[in-house]
């Protein structure tokens, strides 16, 4: 027995388990620079990471997609090129993530990753930063069709562990990861330690559980409330 309520826990990728907003930040600024652009601070970027390409574009270039969508999709091609150059150049795991895995392995408990961010550049992130590559499942924005808040990838990562969703915890730093975890059944819990968007405040979003930083992860996991 894990001694744990649930049997696996899903993460979301950026601003849950890793910090990628170094990274994007120079790849939105390498772009400016393209169209003779000062860069902006990195801080600057840093809330609209979560939402991938469409949020640094916002940011960049006070770009919509719907009010110019062609320049958009053409920015979008050269921004994730440019972000595929550098993935693993100052990106990193938040502190007390490894501790917070180790704790989970110890237990027997699997975990698995959800994200938005496409195969192509969400796997060569997760082989390269050490213990993620444990993660018994990726579901990708790509993977099936469906990005969150849809439960879908939710879904299918619980099904690749053999899970029923409703024993699954939902860890996120986006009000979409919230949605997508009570959309599927899930216990959801807010990373207040990530990028959390401008929208709505992450207390707010109605998760079961609001954790301030990774290493709190262990104890709020035991005292989770299962349904």
């Amino acid at each position: 027995m894990s001694g744990l309520p649930i049997d696996a826990v899903l993460f979301d990728l950026d601003g849950t388990l890793v910090d990628s907003a170094p990274d994007m930040a120079v790849a939105a600024n390498r772009l400016r620079a393209r169209h003779d652009l000062s860069p902006l601070p990195a801080g600057a970027y840093r809330a609209h990471v979560g939402s991938g390409a469409r949020g640094m574009l916002k940011v960049a270039f006070g770009l919509q997609p719907a009010a110019e969508p062609e320049r958009f999709e053409r920015l979008k091609a050269e921004f994730l090129a440019l972000y595929a150059e550098q993935l693993l150049v100052h990106t990193t795991l938040f502190d007390g993530v490894p501790q917070t895995l180790d704790f989970l392995a110890q237990r027997g408990v699997p975990w698995g990753i959800v994200t938005n961010k496409a195969a192509a550049l969400a796997q060569p992130i997760v082989r390269g930063l050490s213990g993620l590559g444990r993660a018994a499942v990726l579901i990708a924005g790509d993977t099936t069709g469906h990005t969150k808040p849809h439960p879908a990838p939710l879904l299918a990562a619980a099904e690749a562990l053999g899970v029923a969703p409703g024993r699954c915890a939902f860890v996120g730093d986006d009000i979409r990861d919230v949605m997508c975890g009570r959309a599927a059944g899930a216990v959801t819990v807010a990373a207040a330690w990530g990028y959390l968007g401008d929208g709505v405040a992450v207390t707010e979003w109605q998760a079961d559980v609001l954790v301030d930083n990774p290493a709190q992860l262990p104890e709020a996991l035991k005292s989770l409330r299962m349904p």
